[in-house]
């Protein structure tokens, strides 16, 4: 639903990227996040269901803790993230970051929300290509599939993923695939 939220411009989205010294892949990572996440809201039914300031910001900043937290145990940068933007008095982008890696409260039948854009652009995305939801979910079990029980969750989620796709896609004027494969 649109809220009409204040979000940061591009240009302070940037200047947090720089402050929180984002590591060169992860801000292209999350470049192309934004990409998708906006070729989705260019192809809405009606764009008004979403703030599409709000979900260009918040895919930019999904990542904004991932440098920080990269090296040490702390596996959340989601919600490192998510304080991170609280803190700054951005809470709809907040709960966009906390919501990325655990998607809590999904409606299939709700209206379209913005974090459900963002969650479904990230795992559309690996390093900086646009790849298919099965090559995506393999990739984050060989890179964050430290125990059997990490890989269960993350294999789990793909079937999650897909409802979230087409919840998605019940909104947009065109087929998803189409949309994302024109962005390769």
């Amino acid at each position: 639903m649109n809220r009409n939220v204040p979000v940061p411009s591009m240009d302070e989205c940037y200047e947090l990227i720089r402050r929180y010294d984002m590591l060169e892949n992860i801000i292209r990572h999350s470049e192309q996040v934004m990409n998708v996440a906006m070729a989705l809201v260019a192809n809405l039914r009606d764009p008004r269901v979403v703030q599409a300031s709000l979900v260009q910001a918040a895919a930019l900043l999904h990542d904004i803790a991932k440098t920080m937290t990269i090296g040490s145990r702390e596996l959340r940068h989601d919600l490192i993230g998510g304080r991170m933007m609280r803190e700054l008095g951005y809470d709809a982008i907040a709960e966009i970051v906390d919501s990325h890696v655990v998607f809590e409260g999904f409606s299939p039948e709700g209206d379209l929300e913005e974090r459900e854009l963002v969650f479904y652009a990230d795992k559309r995305v690996m390093h900086d290509r646009i790849v298919s939801i099965d090559d995506r979910v393999d990739d984050l079990v060989r890179r964050y599939g430290v125990n059997p029980r990490i890989v269960t969750l993350i294999t789990e989620n793909k079937n999650f993923v897909l409802r979230v796709e087409r919840k998605i896609q019940g909104f947009l004027t065109r087929d998803i695939g189409e949309i994302v494969a024109e962005l390769c």
